[in-house]
């Protein structure tokens, strides 16, 4: 019996580390980050190297990992004030923020090693990302809603980093993915932050585009869903170097951001969070489907 309950404190012990781990890194996140990378990648490809996948895939996993954990453990204690997060590895005590900090220290080294091992350049943007996502975006959070569109920045890179990844190169294709996701950004972030808008005002953020929940706040995120659509049809116009799509894809397209758009309006008219809440998924949904069609259309040429 004494054998049987300590093999059941083992499993448990093992089984909350390990959901921990996933917390502190947010493997969700991390995964969808990967696709992305992914995505830019066989856009730029004509023959798959599944050495520099894997490593892309690895490599961008602990860049994001890292990134996520170096904001937990500065946000420790702003984590705790709100119901989303309070249950996370660090507020709660299950994880001692020195083993968190060995975590983000030691994905970040990895990660930029394998980065690194593809071409430089990668590591390069891997840095630029985990600097600015921990040391700017992460500290600017509780002083203004600019935090956002720093936030931004890294959050498009591993886009364009799957292209840089294939070719050691940035030029206007790579480019051009990033200002794609950089648009997509700001319609999908400020949708969350009107879902959590008194949570994050408990911890002392307010992340909303004109400091308010209101109608001023969703016609910003009505604007920026307009450039996201504009954005993800310019390479029809074939001034995008070897990334450029067929007009079919570029009305599909245009179909898809019009449903972000759709739901960007309904907020303005009724200003509740069902609306807020899908145009979130909503935006999830386009960005998820438009890197799937470019990859598609890319191999129809």
């Amino acid at each position: 019996m004494q054998i049987t309950s300590k093999f059941c404190r083992i499993k448990v012990n093992t089984s909350t580390i390990f959901s921990d781990f996933k917390q502190l890194t947010k493997v969700g996140l991390s995964l969808s980050v990967v696709f992305s990378s992914l995505a830019g990648y066989l856009l730029a490809v004509d023959k798959i190297q599944i050495s520099i996948l894997v490593m892309l895939v690895i490599g961008g996993y602990l860049m994001v990992g890292a990134s996520n954990a170096f904001n937990q453990i500065i946000e420790k204690d702003t984590d705790a004030l709100m119901k989303r997060t309070l249950n996370r590895p660090l507020p709660t005590g299950r994880m001692h923020v020195s083993m968190a900090l060995v975590i983000a220290i030691s994905f970040t080294i990895l990660g930029l090693a394998i980065l690194y091992s593809i071409n430089p350049k990668s590591a390069l943007f891997g840095a630029i990302s985990i600097f600015l996502y921990t040391s700017i975006y992460t500290p600017l959070k509780s002083l203004t809603p600019l935090a956002v569109f720093v936030g931004a920045i890294p959050g498009a890179i591993p886009f364009m980093l799957g292209w840089v990844a294939a070719t050691d190169d940035f030029s206007i294709e790579p480019g051009m993915l990033f200002l794609i996701q950089f648009f997509w950004q700001f319609p999908h972030f400020w949708a969350i932050a009107w879902l959590q808008y008194d949570e994050y005002k408990k911890a002392g953020f307010n992340l909303m585009p004109m400091g308010q929940k209101n109608k001023k706040a969703v016609i910003q995120i009505i604007i920026y869903t307009a450039c996201l659509i504009i954005v993800s049809v310019i390479p029809v116009l074939k001034i995008t170097g070897s990334f450029y799509i067929y007009p079919i894809t570029a009305f599909i397209l245009v179909f898809l951001g019009s449903i972000m758009l759709f739901y960007a309006i309904k907020l303005f008219k009724n200003q509740s969070n069902k609306e807020a809440r899908q145009l979130m998924l909503s935006s999830v949904f386009y960005i998820t489907l438009i890197q799937i069609i470019y990859v598609v259309d890319k191999f129809l040429h």
